[in-house]
């Protein structure tokens, strides 16, 4: 199964966006499912409200940190790679649908639906596969 097939079906199971892209990622990454969705779980709905980050997007980052960080506790030393990266992610992704916030992608103040939470969470994953 892919990434995108896992995450698309961790969706369908009722994670939220962010859970849905990051709990895609626990064998890889090595952290047990129920730590990333609980960890992921304030993220969905563009962080509880729709009036942020899209929640695929924050999951999108948190992979990215997760991937990239080299954990130095004593000696932070990954933060700017890590900060690039994300960036990166966001930067394509708002390109490819016109935002990054949750509201406008959801079309909430406009009636004009940019991207589905399904084509938002595909995406993020897509750009994951590519970018890490």
């Amino acid at each position: 199964m892919t990434k995108k097939e896992l995450a698309t079906l961790n969706h369908n199971k009722g994670y939220n966006c962010c859970q849905a892209v990051v709990c895609a990622y626990s064998k890889e990454l090595g952290i047990p499912e129920d730590v990333l969705f609980k960890a992921a779980e304030g993220f969905g709905l563009g962080m509880g409200g729709m009036e942020c980050t899209c929640g695929a997007v924050s999951g999108a980052v948190m992979v990215a940190g997760l991937k990239n960080s080299t954990a130095a506790l004593d000696a932070p030393n990954s933060k700017a790679s890590t900060y690039q990266l994300s960036k990166k992610l966001s930067d394509a992704f708002c390109k490819k649908n016109g935002s990054v916030i949750c509201k406008d992608l959801k079309g909430i103040e406009t009636g004009n639906v940019l991207r589905s939470c399904a084509g938002c969470i595909e995406d993020a994953v897509e750009l994951i596969e590519e970018m890490l």
